[in-house]
């Protein structure tokens, strides 16, 4: 038997880039969920409890998680992995942002199978360009165990902020886009909305699907 998985979204995000409420945008359709409820709901078959973290719990009542803030306000990524992580009960946790909403059961579950004995399973991403680190990782769509709490709080404490400041401490499985092909041959799981144009971009992909 498995052992128990968290689900943690990091929803702290200010969407300043947008110009509005990311995590409330209702992409399915006005009578569809909000972005953060459709992550929740992918996340939910796979795993035991849900985190969310969140500065504005009290603008969320009825979400199916447990609600926690940002320890570390303004710490970016490693602030939002940390404050869940720790949050959570279960000894692992899926760790994602709240604004991916084209995120696949079928890839989170390859890269639980691609686990083994490591602190931490993180994606190198397909389109390099738009990864925000210089190993090319995706942080915010990753496996992560309660070992890497320490070697995150002393990174966060000492004022580090970079995603490669705190992996070197812990023990890493870098998943490939090709470990990835047959689950997402086009990448899209990794795909986040920061722009109108990317809005709209994710949009159309999810149109031509519902068709």
């Amino acid at each position: 038997m498995s052992e128990p998985l968290a689900g943690v979204v990091v929803a702290g995000g200010q969407s300043r880039r947008l110009g509005q409420d990311k995590r409330r945008l209702r992409l399915w359709g006005d009578d569809g969920p909000t972005l953060l409820a459709h992550t929740l709901g992918v996340l939910a078959p796979l795993c035991a409890e849900l985190v969310v973290v969140l500065n504005d719990p009290e603008a969320w009542p009825g979400l199916p998680a447990r609600a926690v803030p940002d320890a570390y306000p303004d710490a970016g990524a490693l602030g939002g992995i940390y404050s869940g992580l720790a949050a959570a009960q279960a000894p692992r946790a899926i760790v994602v942002a709240a604004d991916m909403p084209l995120l696949s059961p079928a890839v989170l579950r390859a890269m639980l199978a691609a686990g083994g004995e490591y602190d931490a399973i993180v994606p190198r991403s397909p389109r390099p360009e738009r990864a925000r680190n210089v190993l090319d990782l995706e942080p915010l769509h990753a496996v992560y165990t309660r070992a890497c709490l320490a070697p995150l709080r002393s990174t966060l404490d000492a004022g580090r902020r970079r995603i490669i400041d705190f992996l070197d401490q812990v023990r890493v499985r870098v998943v490939e886009p090709a470990e990835l092909a047959a689950a997402d041959p086009e990448g899209r799981s990794f795909r986040n909305i920061n722009t109108p144009e990317e809005l709209d971009e994710v949009r159309r992909i999810i149109a031509t699907a519902n068709h």
